[in-house]
């Protein structure tokens, strides 16, 4: 769920500082790995920096022209992969120009280009997920404005949409910020710079330093092909999507897969949040939770689809704006690309969906009865709405750094009042909030497997045999319901299940018993050769 995306961290500043340069390096840790790398030169009126994240591949180079009263007068992004040399032409590049409520943007994909005029609100400041130092300028002019509580309005320049940060400063030299409903503790120095900070709701620390690792801005291979000595092959490919972008995925075939030997398949779906087609997470070393359910179906002849979302890695298209709904178009279309491969047997499908994808199945399964099988795990059965609600909650009450009451139901004031603000920017989370997952699984009969862990702390355990219960009042005869003790969100052994543990878990890999359970079941429902 999104509860773990790195989207959530957020900074501080104050006003601007005496230095005529400032050259800092941000570095976000779980544990002793470095997720994020920032680096950054600002001078008078301009910030210049680059952003990489290591874990997700990912790498944004960007500028800003500053105004007097610290708002941003111009922006200037682009994206590329951390596999893309920094000489290369930019996947993705946006150069916004802010005049009073409106940001005029000139968006480009690949060497192509076009306008584009965007609604915000007057005094918005530009963020690009998941960069500190915008945030840190946004806190600038919150230190501007003055108050010991408010709200910024922050433009988020993937999607252009606008929401308000909430900051709320605990003492001179510390500030308790809520972006996207999660909270972050940080330290400044007199002059306002960024001196350490925690995202405890994580398991996450801040630090700051004067020099780069030069290691974590360099270039990284993608590998996605199959290990040595698999039984199966893995193959790149391109599925064009309905609204006219390409999704970029990996296809596992089994060893034989032909024209004249069709395989059975499926298609992964990701959770909430930008993902890669592994589903893979900074947060857990290793964690790449589709390659080894692929890995596992590949040695018992069943073809796997995974995918990177729209707008993310290799795929094209814009994921800011989606919703649930546009996801299950994207699987609809991986779905129809299988059926023109020769290999694949198209009367054989079926569907793994993790977090959000185990609502998104059910979408995908209520029009298409001829799948065999579907898979949801942790997948939702509440409203979005009570599930974030809990999500913050739990993060709150278990942040040792807030133990007064009442900082902690200021806290949960904030949240839940940032979650609102996101609603109302956010197509994907105004739709999150109010749809009925158990509206959808009425209009399921396909066979269906639910697994849940039972320390789950994102999707709570008593949702799945929720989800049984309506699936089988509504007439489908072949549910069934795996409940896994002293496991996570992530499918891992955790007694305590907190996402603020995922760092400290000693393995990436799924409980075997949950990938075992998942395969036998799959092999019966798509008749796949042992």
């Amino acid at each position: 769920m999104r509860f773990v995306s790195i989207a959530v961290c957020a900074l501080v500043l104050a006003p601007a500082p005496a230095r005529a340069q400032d050259a800092r390096v941000f570095y976000l840790h779980a544990l002793r790995d470095t997720l994020f790398a920032e680096r950054f030169r600002r001078t008078t009126g301009r910030v210049e920096g680059e952003l990489v994240g290591r874990a997700p591949n990912q790498r944004w180079t960007y500028a800003a022209t500053l105004r007097a009263d610290g708002l941003v007068a111009r922006l200037e992004n682009e994206f590329r992969l951390a596999s893309d040399s920094s000489g290369s032409v930019p996947r993705q590049s946006a150069d916004f120009t802010f005049r009073g409520d409106s940001a005029v943007a000139q968006v480009g994909t690949g060497s192509a280009s076009r306008e584009q005029r965007l609604g915000t609100r007057a005094g918005a400041m530009p963020y690009v997920n998941p960069s500190f130092l915008l945030v840190e300028l946004a806190l600038r002019r919150a230190r501007i404005l003055g108050g010991d509580s408010l709200e910024v309005p922050m433009f988020a320049v993937s999607g252009g949409q606008t929401f308000s940060l909430s900051i709320k400063w605990m003492a001179p030299d510390s500030v308790l910020i809520l972006l996207a409903g999660v909270p972050a503790r940080l330290a400044v120095d007199a002059q306002g710079a960024i001196r350490g900070g925690v995202i405890p709701s994580l398991g996450l620390t801040l630090s700051v330093s004067d020099r780069v690792d030069p290691a974590l801005f360099r270039s990284v291979q993608l590998d996605y092909s199959a290990p040595a000595g698999a039984p199966y092959t893995a193959v790149e490919v391109h599925v064009p999507g309905k609204g006219g972008h390409t999704l970029a995925g990996t296809l596992t075939l089994p060893a034989g897969a032909s024209a004249s030997k069709r395989v059975p398949a499926i298609v992964t779906i990701t959770g909430s949040g930008a993902e890669d087609r592994d589903e893979s997470i900074p947060l857990v070393r290793g964690y790449r939770p589709f390659r080894q359910i692929a890995d596992s179906l590949g040695r018992r002849g069943i073809a796997v689809l995974r995918m990177d979302d729209r707008g993310y890695g290799a795929s094209s298209g814009a994921y800011a704006g989606a919703t649930s709904l546009d996801f299950a178009d994207d699987i609809r279309s991986g779905i129809a690309f299988l059926s023109t491969r020769a290999e694949i047997d198209a009367s054989r499908l079926g569907l793994v969906g993790h977090s959000e994808g185990g609502l998104i199945a059910p979408l995908v399964a209520s029009t298409n009865p001829a799948l065999k099988g579907i898979v949801l795990m942790a997948g939702p059965a509440l409203k979005g709405r009570p599930i974030i609600e809990y999500q913050q909650r739990f993060a709150i009450e278990r942040d040792t750094g807030l133990r007064a009451p009442a900082r902690r139901d200021s806290a949960i004031t904030a949240g839940l009042k940032s979650l609102d603000s996101l609603s109302a920017a956010d197509p994907w989370m105004r739709f999150f909030l109010d749809y009925d997952p158990l509206e959808t699984a009425r209009k399921v009969q396909v066979p269906i497997l639910i697994m849940q862990g039972a320390t789950d702390r994102q999707v709570t355990p008593d949702q799945a045999p929720l989800l049984e219960r309506t699936f089988k009042k509504a007439g489908n005869r072949d549910v069934t319901l795996r409940l896994y003790p002293a496991t996570n969100h992530l499918f891992i052994t955790d007694p305590d299940g907190s996402p603020s543990g995922y760092p400290r878990l000693g393995t990436g890999q799924m409980r075997p018993e949950v990938v075992g359970d998942l395969v036998e079941w799959l092999v019966q429902k798509l008749g796949a050769t042992r």
